[in-house]
């Protein structure tokens, strides 16, 4: 390697050691860099989590108002059919089915309009 280095032109330069003042002050401004970078890292990873744990409860309470509102709109069709039954009118079928996916394409229409 240093044959190489000779033909291609580089000298060894010498290089003084430091003294003890120098090699103090760079080791700590170092460590100061490096603190001020695990504490920047730290933030963002502490942001991140905040910011996942906010979708994550965001979602479940969505999923809990789905709920709820399904088990009202239930609810009010057993009314209805009971009111229904009452007046003695016919009851209606049976309610069509839901689809849970919020990106789902729509039905074909076919199957929303009745068959006579």
């Amino acid at each position: 390697m240093r044959a190489k280095m000779r033909i291609m032109g580089f000298r060894g330069a010498a290089i003084k050691p430091l003294n003890e003042e120098a090699a103090a002050e760079l080791g700590a401004e170092l460590l100061g860099e490096a603190i001020v970078f695990g504490v920047g890292g730290l933030c963002l990873y502490l942001e991140y989590a905040r910011q996942a744990g906010q979708a994550r409860r965001r979602e479940e309470e969505q999923a809990a108002t789905l709920r709820d509102m399904a088990a009202a709109l239930e609810r009010m069709r057993g009314e209805l059919d009971a009111l229904l039954a009452e007046k003695g009118g016919a009851a209606p079928g049976p309610a069509p089915k839901q689809n849970p996916a919020p990106n789902a394409s729509p039905a074909p229409a076919s199957q929303l309009v009745p068959a006579h």
